[in-house]
């Protein structure tokens, strides 16, 4: 009796079979690989997968310029445009990764830490030197550069010479950095107004003090 081979597919018609499975495998991967990609750029992802005290930094980032907001440790900010993080996302489209550049091995470490629960809270603020550093940089240039603020000490110094004798920019007593005043995740500082009563301190902003006592009482919590 002959053998019915007529449901049986011929190995002609596997290997045809194969490179489109493999074609399409390729093409799901390479498109789920780019979608992660465009992921891993936004804030969500540093909150989703790494980050998880960033759950109070994320409203930072999202607040909106010229309305009340919350810093990142929960106390009010009059007004959102003087935190970094916010007034950036707005005007220039930034997000996280403007500013922070994580190592490869930074980014392990973290997800370690996610996975196993072994992070810490408050996260330390990062300073102009540590943003510095961590982008190859040298001295103002995180900041002062052609991408983001072109302009030199100098510049600064007249854009806001209208503040007079507590002109911010003005060194009277030597070169702060630009992190002494400016914060990102919670209210920027006025430091003339530490010790000048009579300092202007805008909208949204806090003086030195007041700063300083935020931020003693969020390490203390």
């Amino acid at each position: 009796m002959a053998e019915n081979t007529a449901d049986t597919p011929s190995p002609k018609k596997k290997t045809k079979r194969l490179p489109i499975v493999t074609g399409v495998v390729v093409a799901v991967l390479v498109v789920a690989g780019a979608g992660m990609w465009v992921w891993h750029e936004q804030p969500s992802f540093c909150g989703a997968i790494c980050h998880t005290p960033m759950e109070t930094y994320l409203p930072t980032y999202e607040a909106e310029p010229g309305q009340p907001a919350t810093d990142k440790w929960g106390n009010e900010v009059s007004d959102a445009s003087s935190m970094l993080a916010a007034s950036h996302r707005s005007l220039n489209g930034d997000t996280c990764l403007s500013c922070h550049v994580p190592t490869l091995d930074e980014q392990i470490a973290e997800g370690m830490n996610w996975v196993t629960g072994n992070y810490y809270y408050p996260l330390d603020e990062r300073t102009d030197e540590d943003l510095t550093e961590a982008r190859g940089l040298q001295g103002d240039d995180f900041c002062l550069n052609e991408a983001c603020h072109a302009e030199t000490r100098a510049d600064l110094k007249e854009l806001t010479a209208d503040m007079g004798q507590y002109n911010p920019h003005n060194a009277q007593h030597g070169e702060l950095a630009c992190t002494t005043c400016h914060k990102a995740h919670r209210a920027s500082v006025m430091y003339c107004a530490q010790c000048h009563d009579d300092a202007e301190v805008l909208e949204g902003w806090v003086a030195g003090d007041e700063g300083d006592a935020l931020e003693d009482a969020a390490m203390a919590a």
